[in-house]
Protein backbone atom coordinates (compact mmCIF):
# COMPACT_ATOMS: atom_id res chain seq x y z
CA UNK A 1 0.00 0.00 0.00
CA UNK A 2 2.49 2.83 0.49
CA UNK A 3 3.80 2.09 -2.75
CA UNK A 4 0.87 3.54 -4.56
CA UNK A 5 0.93 6.41 -1.93
CA UNK A 6 5.05 6.67 -2.05
CA UNK A 7 4.54 6.68 -6.01
CA UNK A 8 1.95 9.50 -5.83
CA UNK A 9 3.42 11.62 -3.10
CA UNK A 10 7.16 11.42 -5.52
CA UNK A 11 4.52 12.64 -8.46
CA UNK A 12 3.34 15.66 -6.59
CA UNK A 13 7.17 16.56 -5.84
CA UNK A 14 8.32 16.47 -9.21
CA UNK A 15 5.68 18.06 -10.39
CA UNK A 16 6.04 21.02 -7.81
CA UNK A 17 10.29 21.17 -8.65
CA UNK A 18 9.56 21.16 -12.43
CA UNK A 19 6.93 24.26 -11.85
CA UNK A 20 9.42 25.51 -9.91
CA UNK A 21 11.88 25.46 -12.63
CA UNK A 22 9.73 26.79 -15.15
CA UNK A 23 8.67 29.73 -12.82
CA UNK A 24 12.92 30.22 -12.57
CA UNK A 25 13.76 30.04 -15.91
CA UNK A 26 10.39 32.29 -16.98
CA UNK A 27 11.16 34.77 -14.30
CA UNK A 28 11.10 38.59 -15.28
CA UNK A 29 14.60 39.44 -14.64
CA UNK A 30 16.02 36.35 -16.45
CA UNK A 31 14.04 37.59 -19.65
CA UNK A 32 15.43 40.52 -19.30
CA UNK A 33 18.58 38.86 -19.22
CA UNK A 34 17.87 37.31 -22.43
CA UNK A 35 16.52 40.46 -24.12
CA UNK A 36 19.90 42.15 -23.22
CA UNK A 37 21.81 39.64 -24.31
CA UNK A 38 19.52 38.99 -27.62
CA UNK A 39 20.77 43.05 -28.21
CA UNK A 40 23.98 42.86 -27.02
CA UNK A 41 24.45 40.30 -30.26
CA UNK A 42 21.98 42.50 -32.87
CA UNK A 43 23.05 45.46 -32.11
CA UNK A 44 26.42 45.90 -34.19
CA UNK A 45 24.62 44.39 -37.27
CA UNK A 46 21.67 46.15 -36.96
CA UNK A 47 24.14 49.44 -36.55
CA UNK A 48 25.83 48.75 -39.75
CA UNK A 49 22.66 48.07 -41.55
CA UNK A 50 21.60 51.66 -40.52
CA UNK A 51 24.71 53.13 -41.24
CA UNK A 52 24.56 51.47 -44.79
CA UNK A 53 21.07 52.70 -45.23
CA UNK A 54 22.07 56.26 -44.37
CA UNK A 55 24.89 56.02 -46.81
CA UNK A 56 23.03 54.31 -49.73
CA UNK A 57 20.22 57.36 -49.04
CA UNK A 58 22.56 60.09 -49.25
CA UNK A 59 23.84 58.75 -52.62
CA UNK A 60 20.42 58.43 -53.72
CA UNK A 61 19.79 62.19 -52.75
CA UNK A 62 22.68 63.34 -54.60
CA UNK A 63 21.81 60.93 -57.81
CA UNK A 64 17.88 62.37 -58.08
CA UNK A 65 19.23 66.21 -57.45
CA UNK A 66 21.76 65.27 -60.38
CA UNK A 67 18.91 63.47 -62.69
CA UNK A 68 16.67 66.61 -61.96
CA UNK A 69 18.99 69.23 -62.73
CA UNK A 70 19.90 67.35 -66.14
CA UNK A 71 15.97 67.00 -66.48
CA UNK A 72 15.41 71.02 -65.73
CA UNK A 73 18.61 71.86 -68.00
CA UNK A 74 17.06 69.81 -71.26
CA UNK A 75 13.79 71.66 -70.25
CA UNK A 76 15.59 74.85 -70.82
CA UNK A 77 17.15 73.95 -73.69
CA UNK A 78 14.24 72.52 -75.80
CA UNK A 79 12.74 75.79 -74.44
CA UNK A 80 15.21 78.15 -76.20
CA UNK A 81 14.63 76.53 -79.15
CA UNK A 82 12.55 79.36 -80.38
CA UNK A 83 15.23 82.19 -79.73
CA UNK A 84 17.82 80.21 -81.62
CA UNK A 85 15.49 79.95 -84.41
CA UNK A 86 15.73 83.60 -84.37
CA UNK A 87 19.20 84.06 -84.33
CA UNK A 88 19.70 81.28 -86.97
CA UNK A 89 17.51 83.92 -89.18
CA UNK A 90 18.82 86.66 -88.31
CA UNK A 91 22.29 85.30 -89.27
CA UNK A 92 20.98 84.26 -92.32
CA UNK A 93 20.01 88.03 -92.95
CA UNK A 94 23.46 88.96 -91.84
CA UNK A 95 25.11 87.29 -94.28
CA UNK A 96 22.90 88.08 -97.37
CA UNK A 97 23.66 91.56 -96.37
CA UNK A 98 27.44 90.66 -95.83
CA UNK A 99 27.00 89.18 -99.51
CA UNK A 100 25.52 92.17 -100.80
CA UNK A 101 27.64 94.81 -99.61
CA UNK A 102 30.51 93.03 -100.70
CA UNK A 103 29.06 92.86 -104.63
CA UNK A 104 28.50 96.26 -104.24
CA UNK A 105 31.89 96.92 -103.30
CA UNK A 106 33.28 94.80 -106.08
CA UNK A 107 32.05 97.13 -108.59
CA UNK A 108 28.44 95.65 -109.41
CA UNK A 109 25.48 97.88 -109.89
CA UNK A 110 22.64 97.00 -106.96
CA UNK A 111 19.86 96.38 -110.24
CA UNK A 112 22.32 93.29 -110.72
CA UNK A 113 22.68 92.42 -107.60
CA UNK A 114 19.23 90.02 -105.70
CA UNK A 115 17.75 91.87 -102.58
CA UNK A 116 18.84 90.51 -99.09
CA UNK A 117 16.14 87.97 -98.00
CA UNK A 118 14.25 88.48 -94.99
CA UNK A 119 15.09 85.04 -93.23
Amino acid sequence: MEEPEMQLKGKKVTDKFTESVYVLANEPSVALYRLQEHVRRSLPELAQHKADMQRWEEQSQGAIYTVEYACSAVKNLVDSSVYFRSVEGLLKQAINIRDHMNATAQGHSPEELPPPSSA
